[in-house]
């Protein structure tokens, strides 16, 4: 359909563009655009290069719900994490999908691996199955993204994270003042040298925030920040470079904060082997309170997020928005969560 302009525009009520509006503004014809997007090799290239620029400028997604079951929408729920392995999503997910199947829905899941586009590729194929409702971890996403969430008409919920001024559902908390918690418990415990560790995996932004959280703090007590990023690839090798960087120096570092617990993890096996007492010649923090944790050596101090209450009150808020619970059911209490800090043995 068009305006009163000539442009093109979404058929009223459908809350997304369909596959005709896409034809009409490439000027081809309904099968063309069908074809593009199943055989593609098909269509010549002129034909295929003005459809995907209605594809874009429309943010179309196809419907991959067949037959007579296109206009409706079913009992399934997606969620994209970052890592469908990563021990600290593990609750989440399960919390989640506990809470779903009460009430007869399914949950589907997708990883990003902690790429931003491969996100936009789950949330844009989820969306084609037309979903009851979609979650995505964190506040960072493509701007094509951010477009499919904004026109989805679904409830969509940001999980992971806080950020109240965002229009999807936030149930979370704040990353900076992770890294603001983990550096204040350090300085109260008397240390000034202290270094931030990195995560070894370049996507992984939240950790980007609780980094800027450390800094925060480090420049209010006028000590200089020590960032540490480490190039190996994976998490236990990335702790042991890092911890011999910061502790086999002329000024080792007292204190180390590390981006996760797979970190640490590696980098208390490497001073096993070099004889690095912790606390007592360096103390350590983490991040996520994996299951090792507690039964490393020595036992891991580190920030428990509240892995299991985001993917309940998660699936509670997406429950009520589809009105499956009534308003005498509703939770009442705040979506920003806090983390807790767990004193054990490294710190």
């Amino acid at each position: 359909m068009r305006d009163q302009n000539g442009n093109s525009r979404k058929r009223r009520g459908s809350g997304r563009a369909t596959i005709h509006d896409v034809a009409r503004l490439a000027e081809v014809g309904s099968i063309t655009v069908s074809r593009f997007l199943k055989q593609p090799d098909l269509v010549s290239a002129e034909l295929s290069l003005r459809i995907a620029k209605a594809i874009a400028a429309l943010h179309y997604v196809p419907n991959m719900v067949a037959g007579g079951l296109a206009s409706t929408r079913g009992r399934v729920i997606g969620m994209v994490i970052p890592n469908i392995s990563g021990p600290i999503f593990a609750n989440t997910i399960q919390s989640f999908s506990d809470v779903l199947s009460q009430h007869g829905y399914q949950l589907l899941l997708a990883s990003s691996y902690f790429s931003i586009e491969q996100e936009e590729n789950a949330v844009r194929a989820f969306l084609g199955w037309s979903p009851a409702a979609l979650v995505v971890t964190g506040q960072y996403h493509t701007k094509a993204t951010e477009q499919l969430l904004a026109t989805a008409s679904i409830p969509v919920v940001e999980t992971w994270d806080y950020q109240p001024r965002r229009k999807p559902i936030q149930v979370g908390f704040s990353h900076y003042e992770v890294g603001q918690q983990a550096a204040r418990y350090l300085y109260d415990k008397g240390y000034r040298r202290i270094a931030f560790v990195q995560n070894s995996i370049a996507g992984d932004i939240s950790a980007l925030d609780r980094r800027d959280g450390y800094v925060a703090v480090m420049q209010e007590h006028r000590l200089k920040p020590w960032i540490f990023i480490p190039n190996e690839a994976a998490p236990f090798e990335s702790g042991k470079q890092a911890i011999d960087a910061l502790t086999m120096r002329k000024h080792p570092a007292e204190a180390i904060i590390f981006a996760n617990d797979n970190l640490v993890a590696g980098a208390i096996l490497a001073g096993q082997r070099t004889n690095l007492r912790m606390p007592e010649h360096c103390a350590i923090v983490g991040f996520g309170d994996y299951a090792m944790s507690s039964l490393l050596l020595p036992s891991l101090t580190t920030i428990r997020p509240p892995a299991k209450e985001m993917g309940e009150i998660a699936t509670l808020r997406i429950l009520e928005t589809l009105g499956e619970i009534s308003v005498e059911k509703k939770v009442r209490r705040l979506n920003r969560l806090t983390c807790e800090l767990i004193q054990r043995e490294s710190a």
